[in-house]
C-alpha cells in the first residue's frame, strides 16, 4: 500500500464548503470532483491512491494539492479555457436571435440554419450554436387551440370534476366514436424482427374499407366497452348507447362525450327522458381532448392499428375486437392529474 503523506490543512469553514460543494446536485460535476479530492487529501491519503478513487491522474492530483494550498476553496472553480475567442460582437448575436424571430424569405416557412447563415453572413454552425444556447428551433412546431365554446369554463370544472370525484354509487363512462378506420393490406408479407433489424413492411398498401368504433371506458376500472359500426350516424350512436345502458341497468350513469350532433338527435333526447338515471356531460366545443376515452383510442391506434394488415374490413374488425378483449383482460384505468383552474387558464382565451 502506498504510503500516506502529510494530509494538507483544511480549516473547519472550508471542510464545511467542501462537503457542500461534494454533495452539491446544483454544483458542476467537476468542482464536486475536486472538492472530493481535496477532501481525500486532507485524510493524508497518497497521491496514487486519490488518483485511483476520483479518477485524475497523479499529476492532476499534485496540481490540484497546489492550488488549494495557493489559492484555497476559490481555486477549485473552473477556469477560463483558452481557445480561439468569440468572432462575432454581443451586438450580432442578438441581431441573429432577433432575425430568427421574424418571418424568412416570401414563400419560406421557416428558417434553416443555413438560409440564416446567408442571411446574416456568418457559418451555419455559428447560428445552429446561437438557436442551441437560446433554445430556438425553427423547425419545430406544436399545435394549439382556444375553444370559443361560451360555456366552456363550467363544462371543464364539470368533466374534470367527474374524473377526479366520481359520485359515489354511480358510473362514469367516457364515451367516442372513432370514424374511418381503414383496413389497409400492404401488397408484400411482413418481413419480422430479427436481432439487429427492425421488423419491414412495404411502404405501398391497398385500402380495402372503412369501419368506426364507438367505445365506452369505465373510468374507475378502465374496462372498455366497444362496437364497430360501418357508419357513424345518430342511429348507430343511439344503438351503442342503448348497449352501454343496458350494460349499466339499474345504476347512476354518466356519459362524458364531445359535442357531435349525433350524440343530441331528437331520437336520442327522448331515449334519454325515458331514462333518467343517464346524464350525459359534454366537453368544450373545440376540446374534444378532454374526454379520457381520447387517450385509449390513441393507443388502440399504436399498438393494434397502424401497424396491421387487414385484408377485409371485417379482418380488421375482429383485430379491433380481439385487442379490446385483451385489454379487458388486465385493464388499466386512466388517472386525471391536471387541475380544472389550470385547463380553464390554458384552454380559453380571455379578451382580444
Amino acid at each position: 500500500m502506498a504510503n500516506r503523506i502529510r494530509p494538507i490543512v483544511v480549516s473547519e469553514a472550508d471542510r464545511r464548503e467542501l462537503e457542500r460543494l461534494q454533495r452539491s446536485p446544483s454544483a458542476a460535476a467537476g468542482l464536486s470532483r475536486r472538492a472530493r479530492t481535496v477532501l481525500l487529501m486532507a485524510q493524508g491519503l497518497a497521491g496514487v491512491e486519490i488518483a485511483e478513487r476520483t479518477g485524475y491522474t497523479v499529476v492532476q492530483v499534485s496540481r490540484l494539492r497546489r492550488r488549494f494550498a495557493e489559492q484555497g476553496v476559490a481555486g477549485l472553480q473552473d477556469r477560463p479555457r483558452s481557445g480561439r475567442p468569440p468572432t462575432i460582437t454581443a451586438r450580432k448575436r442578438a441581431q441573429i436571435v432577433a432575425l430568427t424571430l421574424k418571418p424568412p424569405a416570401p414563400g419560406v416557412t421557416h428558417w434553416s440554419t443555413r438560409d440564416l447563415a446567408r442571411k446574416a453572413g456568418v457559418s451555419h454552425g455559428t447560428v445552429h450554436r446561437l438557436w442551441r444556447a437560446h433554445a430556438l428551433k425553427p423547425h419545430r412546431v406544436s399545435t394549439f387551440k382556444f375553444t370559443t365554446d361560451p360555456a366552456a369554463e363550467d363544462k371543464i370544472y364539470d368533466v374534470v370534476g367527474l374524473y377526479l370525484n366520481p359520485p359515489t354509487n354511480a358510473v362514469v363512462v367516457s364515451l367516442d366514436e372513432k370514424t374511418q378506420i381503414q383496413a389497409l393490406s400492404r401488397t408484400q408479407p411482413l418481413l419480422p424482427l430479427r436481432p439487429g433489424l427492425a421488423a419491414r413492411q412495404t411502404h405501398d398498401y391497398r385500402r380495402n374499407g372503412l369501419t368506426s368504433l364507438y367505445a365506452a371506458l369505465e373510468i374507475t376500472s378502465g374496462r372498455v366497452l366497444g362496437e364497430c359500426a360501418s357508419r357513424h350516424t345518430g342511429a348507430d350512436f343511439l344503438r351503442f348507447m342503448r348497449r352501454v345502458g343496458r350494460r349499466y341497468r339499474g345504476r347512476e350513469l354518466h356519459v362524458v362525450l364531445d359535442n357531435s350532433s349525433t350524440h343530441s338527435t331528437p331520437a336520442v333526447q327522448t331515449w334519454l327522458s325515458a331514462h333518467p338515471e343517464v346524464q350525459f356531460h359534454f366537453t368544450p366545443k373545440g376540446a374534444s381532448w378532454l374526454n379520457m376515452v381520447e387517450a385509449w383510442f390513441g393507443i388502440l391506434t399504436r399498438k393494434s392499428v397502424r401497424r396491421g394488415s387487414f385484408d377485409t374490413v371485417r379482418a380488421l374488425i375482429r383485430h379491433i375486437e380481439a385487442y379490446i378483449a385483451e385489454w379487458n383482460s388486465h385493464p388499466t384505468p386512466f388517472v386525471w392529474t391536471k387541475d380544472p383552474a389550470a385547463i380553464v387558464k390554458k384552454a380559453i382565451r380571455r379578451g382580444h
